[in-house]
């Protein structure tokens, strides 16, 4: 019977790690918060068509997250290191990303959607380059359930303020800078310098180049990695763990949900609580209360369990989602403290799965007596992507089906009262069904210690 030691990550690790989510944060943050409108409210896209250009790039990168995540467990074992992905993604995603928001001015509707959707496309790839080895890390930089947990906390923490600042300070910078276009390419190049800053000093702080023994039976080093092993992996992965499909059908909801809020929130500033500017309090209001809770959160783990918190926050941010439909015929004050208990659950929603997602890595690597931490992410960071690329295309699709009308900055439009109602319903009742759904299969959650 083998004894497993509690061994921590380094400091630097620690650290290296936690500074990844500078990148992480700003890229899953943005584009969801901003883009739908930029697509909509700037570049006087239709509805619809800004629903398929905010989806197109995310269904390409649901298909190539599984075969990064391959090739990153083949790059581990050849070269004991993950870094030259992270590097990869952390040195062309800003560049990426800058051009998202960088439509020329003579480009506007179909046209300008392209462009959103060749820019978006790179940018995902880039993205996933850095992000799937960097969900791997965690099993692989500590051994035991409790230490992946400090682990993955101040990464959480990190996280949260990295949301915070991008989420409220992306509409400000856009808003300095006079709005419009111009306001939009300035936030796009200061926000792609921080994301790539973040994503840097995580590949070179918690990688060490140099070989190790390889871990994967399946696939020693030197053997070939044609492109369908990257889709058998992950698919073998879902079959052969029931707690991985469990615990990632539940995230996805969620991913769904909060995808679906954060779109949202820009439209509920601008034509629910009539002022664009306010969504940077909406989305103080969501985020700063996490920051708070956070020490209390892993406390709540500690004592009852992840798999229990997650559930508690699930039910949280559910009825806080809810209490929100009346701000339809009742705008107010009110709306912000509503979002905040919304922010206290999303906390939990952020940390728990993430922590337990180690141990489904763990999990699974004893009982086949073998690693594939990258493929399990893989995996992972395709249905998140799945999840937070729906979210915003289904809010667009209920804008669409409501009656919204696009307009260019310089344009004014009476919206009709059926889209002012699917901007509230979008921003509340969806949220509050997709969180519940999500409790189902956390139902079905099992994972043996």
């Amino acid at each position: 019977m083998s004894t497993q030691v509690e061994q921590a990550p380094a400091r630097r690790e620690v650290v290296g790690y936690a500074l990844g989510s500078v990148g992480t944060g700003g890229f899953g943050t943005l584009p969801g918060l901003v883009l739908a409108y930029y697509l909509t409210d700037t570049l006087g896209v239709a509805a619809g068509l800004a629903g398929l250009a905010v989806t197109l790039p995310k269904i390409w990168d649901v298909v190539v997250d599984p075969l990064i995540g391959r090739a990153s467990d083949v790059s581990a074992r050849r070269r004991g290191s993950r870094r030259a992905f992270l590097l990869a993604g952390a040195a062309t995603l800003p560049v990426c990303f800058a051009l998202l928001f960088a439509v020329p001015t003579s480009v506007q509707g179909a046209a300008a959607a392209a462009w959103v959707v060749a820019a978006f496309l790179l940018a995902t790839t880039a993205f996933s380059l850095f992000q799937v080895p960097y969900i791997a890390l965690p099993a692989e930089l500590a051994q035991t359930p409790r230490a992946r947990t400090r682990l993955v906390a101040p990464r959480i923490a990190v996280l949260a303020v990295a949301i915070l600042a991008f989420g409220a300070g992306g509409p400000a910078i856009r808003d300095a800078a006079g709005g419009g276009r111009p306001g939009y390419l300035a936030m796009g190049v200061v926000t792609a310098l921080l994301i790539g800053a973040g994503m840097a000093a995580a590949a070179l702080l918690t990688t060490r180049p140099g070989p190790r023994p390889a871990r994967d039976a399946e696939a020693p080093a030197g053997t070939p990695s044609p492109a369908g092993a990257g889709y058998r992996a992950g698919w073998l992965a879902l079959r052969e763990s029931a707690p991985l499909r469990a615990l990632l059908t539940a995230f996805v909801l969620q991913a769904l949900a909060t995808g679906a809020m954060l779109a949202a929130a820009q439209y509920v500033a601008t034509y629910t609580l009539g002022d664009e500017s306010a969504v940077t309090f909406l989305f103080a209001a969501l985020v700063a209360p996490a920051l708070l809770v956070m020490p209390l959160a892993r406390r709540l783990a500690d004592r009852v369990g992840k798999l229990r918190a997650l559930v508690a926050a699930t039910t949280v941010f559910a009825v806080a989602a809810a209490l929100l439909v009346p701000a339809r015929v009742a705008p107010g004050p009110w709306v912000y403290a509503c979002v905040a208990l919304a922010g206290v659950a999303y906390a939990g929603m952020q940390l728990y799965p993430l922590a337990l997602l180690p141990d489904v890595i763990g999990d699974d690597a004893r009982r086949r007596g073998a690693e594939r931490a990258g493929v399990v992410a893989g995996v992972w960071t395709a249905g998140e992507t799945a999840g937070l690329a729906l979210g915003p295309a289904v809010a667009l699709g209920v804008l669409a089906l409501t009656g919204f009308t696009s307009r260019t900055s310089q344009a004014v439009v009476e919206q009709p009262g059926s889209a002012l109602w699917g901007v509230v319903i979008v921003f509340s009742v969806l949220p509050a069904v997709l969180a519940l759904l999500s409790l189902v299969p956390l139902a079905r959650f099992r994972l043996q210690s």
